[in-house]
């Protein structure tokens, strides 16, 4: 055990030295949250803002009906209005940006609405993030309007408005904010938290094995009175602390993110701060160290099959897409943690993670997690240690 701490001290001395690791460890994880947090917000509330602000050109197709609607949206200062469109269509006029939206009315609406039936009102715009914002406050004016046809219409029969609105309907959510914060957006955390765990441990990983095999210096560690046992165990190590310090840098980073975060609402920032309660990062931290295990099992194998530090790169660049891809599938909604997808390896990390930070985490699920996890990063380990035990694979291309 000594000599695998000589060696596992040796090593990671020699990995902090190394500029891309620490930037890819320990100054990336650092930054995303913060960085991404604060890019989001500014973006979505600018262009919140620039929806709400625009003056928006809506055209009118009446056909000599609905005055009282004229009247109302006339009255608005954030719209212009145009009652004739010219010969020009309707998809026409809103391609070529002569207006935002058209609302045109049946040819017989008000008769159909005298005569206490539906008349038709067809809402003309182009789709996208900025204009579904801005529609609202057309739907504000389209709203009043028909709640002052249907207040004439309840005066002539000398009715109340209760007469068509027999039942309330109380609506009472008993998800918390963390729970639903957790549902809709919990599962793009753990996703960061996997890829910097994969991230973090490849770079040594590589660097450990086949960049000592670029360097010639293999063969003088196997030279050294440790066994191939203790050598593999300290380079082992040291891969898996690099795995953990990057995703708890994360973590670190996301502290901070919530912290300076500003303009956003009370209730998402509370949901915010419980999830980085000390309990609920030291769960997703206990769940990650498996995890990092598996990875820094699996890398390292590739690594010491590698002839070179090129190779090894091209060897795990696919796993990638082997590491985002369960990640990727658990934020998706509707995906839950089951008593099969609790034994899926990286998914089951990802959906745990997910519940933990909702709070609706099941013992018997997150039990069942640790123990897959572990028997997984336990063969993986093994298979690595006879991996390296095969003269054929350390001296492979020297």
């Amino acid at each position: 055990m000594k000599r695998t701490l000589v060696i596992f001290k040796k090593e990671f001395l020699d990995t902090l030295r190394d500029r891309r690791t620490i930037m890819l460890m320990i100054v990336l994880p650092l930054l995303v949250f913060p960085l991404l947090m604060g890019v989001v917000t500014k973006i979505a509330i600018s262009q919140s803002k620039k929806a709400q602000e625009k003056v928006l050109k809506v055209g009118l197709l009446l056909n000599g009906n609905a005055s009282a609607f004229s009247d109302i949206i006339k009255k608005r200062t954030d719209m212009t209005v145009a009652e004739s469109l010219g010969q020009e269509d309707t998809e026409t006029v809103i391609k070529n940006g002569t207006f935002d939206f058209v609302v045109a009315f049946q040819s017989d609406f008000d008769l159909t609405t005298n005569q206490k039936k539906s008349g038709v009102v067809t809402l003309h715009y182009r789709s996208s993030s900025e204009m579904d914002i801005a529609k609202r406050r057309l739907d504000d004016v389209l709203s009043q309007y028909k709640a002052q046809l249907l207040d004439t219409r309840l005066k002539d029969l000398n009715l109340e408005k209760e007469f068509v609105d027999p039942m309330t309907v109380n609506i009472i959510d008993i998800a918390t904010m963390k729970e639903q914060f957790g549902e809709k957006a919990g599962g793009f955390i753990p996703y960061i938290f996997i890829i910097f765990c994969f991230v973090g441990a490849m770079y040594p990983a590589i660097d450990l094995a086949a960049g000592e095999k670029e360097r010639s210096t293999i063969e003088t560690l196997l030279t050294s009175p440790a066994s191939r046992m203790e050598i593999v165990l300290g380079k082992f190590l040291v891969i898996t602390l690099a795995g953990l310090i990057s995703a708890s840098v994360s973590i670190v980073g996301l502290f901070i993110a919530v912290k300076q975060a500003v303009k956003i609402p009370d209730e998402i920032l509370d949901a915010l701060i419980k999830i980085i309660e000390p309990s609920t990062i030291l769960m997703v931290l206990t769940l990650l160290i498996p995890l990092c295990v598996l990875f820094a099992a699996l890398l390292l194998s590739f690594s010491v099959y590698a002839k070179s530090f090129k190779e090894a790169q091209s060897i795990m660049t696919p796993m990638n897409f082997i590491v985002i891809l369960p990640a990727i599938v658990g934020t998706l909604p509707g995906i839950k943690l089951t008593f099969l997808t609790a034994v899926i390896p990286i998914f089951n990390v990802s959906l745990a993670t997910k519940e933990i930070i909702s709070g609706t985490i099941q013992t018997p699920m997150l039990m069942l997690v640790y123990l897959s996890s572990f028997t997984f990063a336990g063969l993986s380990l093994f298979f690595c240690a006879r991996w390296f035990n095969r003269e054929e694979v350390i001296f492979r291309g020297i």
